[in-house]
C-alpha cells in the first residue's frame, strides 16, 4: 500500500503561500489570521499551536485571542464583531465546538464573511454548494482534495463514496468531488449496508467521527482511502476512523501524518487569499 503523507503536500501548499505572502508585504500588506478559542480543550490548543507555527513558516501574521470556558454568548459575539472591524485581521478561525453554553450557530453567523476561512459562515458553505467562489470550503473538506491532487488522483469519472454528513467534512467534501466530475455517494454511521457501500468506491473518504467505524473488510482491493478521523487511545496513541491493517488498499492516509498538516497549510493558504480579496477590494 502507497502512504499518501501529508506533510509533502503541506510543504507544496506553503512554499506557494510563502511566494504569494511575500508579494503582499511587497505592496504593504502583512496578512494576518485571528485565532479565537473558547477555554482550555486540550484539542483545540493543539490545532491552535498547529496553526501558530505553520504561519510562522509563511509570514502570516497571528493574533491569538483567548476567553475563558466561562464566557457569556453576548462576549464571544463581541470579540468577533471587534474582530470583523479590524483592518489588520483579514482572517477569524473560531475553535469549536464552543462550550455548551454558547449557541454555536450565532457566533458563526456573527463572523464576516469575508474574513471566514474556515467555511463555517452560510456565504462560504452556499459557495461550496453552489459552485462558485464565495468565501472558502472548510479547511478540513479542502485538505482532502488538495492533498489528493498533490498526488495527482484523477477525480473525474471516479466512484467517490464519502462516510458522514457534517458540514465540516462530510457534506462540502462531497460537493468538491461532484465539482471535479467524480460520481458521490454520502454515507453515514446509520447507513444500511455500509460495507457493501464502501466496496463499491475507487475512492473512500472516512469523516464520520467514530474510531474504527470502517474495517478492513469495508475495502476492496485497489481503493484509494483518506481518512479524517483522529482519536487518542488511553495508550496516547492517535488512530483514525479506519483500520487500515489487513485491507487490500492501494494507497491510504496515515492517522497521524496525513490529512491534518494539510489543513493547517489550507488555512494559511485562505487567510493570504482574504487578505489578497480584501486589499483588491
Amino acid at each position: 500500500m502507497v502512504r499518501l503523507r501529508g506533510a509533502p503536500a503541506a510543504d507544496y501548499i506553503t512554499a506557494h503561500v510563502n511566494a504569494d505572502a511575500a508579494q503582499l508585504e511587497l505592496e504593504g500588506v502583512t496578512p494576518r489570521l485571528a485565532v479565537v478559542r473558547v477555554g482550555e480543550n486540550p484539542d483545540d490548543i493543539a490545532y491552535e499551536n498547529a496553526a501558530v507555527k505553520r504561519c510562522g513558516k509563511t509570514g502570516v501574521a497571528v493574533k491569538q485571542v483567548t476567553l475563558p470556558g466561562s464566557a457569556t454568548q453576548e462576549a464571544v459575539i463581541a470579540m468577533i464583531d471587534w474582530l470583523n472591524q479590524d483592518g489588520s485581521v483579514h482572517g477569524v478561525l473560531i475553535l469549536r465546538p464552543l462550550p455548551k453554553h454558547i449557541d454555536e450557530a450565532a457566533v458563526c453567523a456573527a463572523l464576516s464573511p469575508e474574513k471566514d476561512v474556515d467555511g463555517i459562515t452560510t456565504v462560504s458553505l452556499g459557495g461550496v454548494f453552489a459552485g462558485y467562489s464565495a468565501g472558502f470550503p472548510p479547511c478540513t473538506a479542502q485538505a482532502c482534495i488538495e492533498l489528493l491532487e498533490y498526488y495527482n488522483y484523477g477525480f473525474a469519472g471516479k466512484r467517490a463514496v464519502v462516510v458522514g454528513r457534517s458540514l465540516s467534512v462530510g457534506k462540502p467534501v462531497s460537493m468538491l468531488l461532484l465539482n471535479r466530475h467524480a460520481t458521490v455517494t454520502v454515507c453515514h454511521t446509520r447507513t444500511l449496508g455500509l460495507r457493501d457501500i464502501c466496496r463499491e468506491a475507487e475512492l473512500l473518504i472516512v469523516a464520520a467521527g467514530v474510531k474504527g467505524v470502517v474495517e478492513p473488510s469495508f475495502i476492496a482491493p485497489g481503493q484509494t482511502v483518506v481518512d479524517v478521523g483522529i482519536h487518542v487511545g488511553e495508550d496516547g496513541k492517535l488512530s483514525g476512523d479506519v483500520v487500515i491493517e489487513g485491507s487490500e488498499a492501494e494507497a491510504y492516509t496515515p492517522v497521524p501524518g496525513g490529512v491534518g498538516s494539510v489543513t493547517t497549510a489550507v488555512l494559511v493558504k485562505h487567510v493570504v487569499e482574504a487578505a489578497r480579496r480584501q486589499t483588491k477590494g
